[in-house]
């Protein structure tokens, strides 16, 4: 008779540790509001991966443009307010597309701003 020892099972390993959140979904989450996309341009590692900080840029400069227009529109009596209202629109349109995009991994750029966000991204650093 033979005995052959025991098979010892392998040890179980444990799971992987989360690393936080998936380049499409902080991606998409930069376009909150701006808080995000400066949070992902500064912590790690969101802040090396070009994909969030391209959204991350693009949110941002959609966001600081939009504010800048909006407070030279105000002072242009009716015809300020009436553009400011249909811009208004157009942007929450854009921003929308741009978040729905982003949480499907694509990089969608949104015209001119797309391009600067796209130079910025590339430079690092925030």
């Amino acid at each position: 008779m033979s005995t052959t020892p025991p098979s010892v099972p392998p040890p179980i390993q444990p799971a992987p540790e989360p690393t936080g959140l998936t380049s499409n979904m902080a991606g998409g989450l930069a376009y909150i509001t701006i808080i995000p996309a400066i949070i992902f341009l500064v912590v790690a590692p969101y802040n090396r991966d070009p994909f969030v900080r391209f959204h991350s840029w693009q949110s941002l400069i959609l966001g600081v443009g939009w504010f800048v227009l909006r407070m030279i529109l105000v002072f242009i009596p009716i015809l300020g307010h009436l553009v400011a209202m249909i811009l208004s629109i157009i942007i929450l349109i854009v921003w929308l597309i741009a978040m729905l995009k982003a949480f499907q991994g694509q990089e969608w750029k949104i015209p001119i701003v797309g391009d600067l966000a796209k130079q910025q991204a590339a430079k690092g650093g925030i």
